[in-house]
């Protein structure tokens, strides 16, 4: 008998003290981003944003100047494609920028106490509008740059990614 009250008392114990998955995070500058989401949001990073894209044969350009040599990428290829990673960083960045000062001022309201349900609807819908705008900017690069390979070099890139036997590639090329 007291050994089985031993184990419910040393059960309920280590339950108590379970952390929970957020402990240390209070600490955080803006509580709903780490620092490696900061960091990529103001380097305009893709952030795994486009994995729709990436995972059903859409290359992104950053990927592909990565891979660029052991695709035998042409001057002209890696050219355009260097052209629209360029386009599309100056367009992340500055909404990457914005969805920081977004979620900044939605913590910063409710660290002062200040929040209410109606500048809660507002920064969530600010915040929800501009998530979309990063996504698209990332994802509308990926539609560009399949247009510039070749079949080829699209079923390449997924071989090199470790994506071969899960990547359609049924779209159709420029090239």
């Amino acid at each position: 008998m007291r050994l089985l009250a031993l184990a419910i008392a040393v059960a309920l114990s280590s339950t108590a003290l379970a952390q929970s998955p957020y402990a240390g995070m209070q600490a955080r500058s803006i509580k709903s981003l780490s620092e490696q989401q900061v960091a990529d949001l103001r380097a305009g990073r893709g952030m795994g944003l486009a994995l729709p894209a990436e995972l059903n044969g859409y290359p992104g350009p950053s990927h592909l100047l990565e891979l660029a040599d052991r695709l035998d990428l042409s001057t002209a290829q890696r050219d355009r494609i260097r052209q629209l990673f360029d386009s599309m960083k100056a367009e992340a960045v500055p909404i990457g920028t914005k969805l920081i000062e977004q979620e900044t001022a939605l913590d910063q309201q409710f660290a002062s106490r200040s929040i209410t349900p109606d500048r809660l609807q507002a920064a969530t819908a600010e915040i929800g509008a501009t998530q979309a705008e990063l996504r698209n900017t990332h994802l509308k690069y990926h539609l560009e740059t399949v247009q510039i390979l070749s079949v080829d070099q699209t079923r390449q890139y997924a071989v090199l990614r470790g994506y071969a036997d899960n990547a359609p590639m049924r779209h159709h090329h420029a090239h």
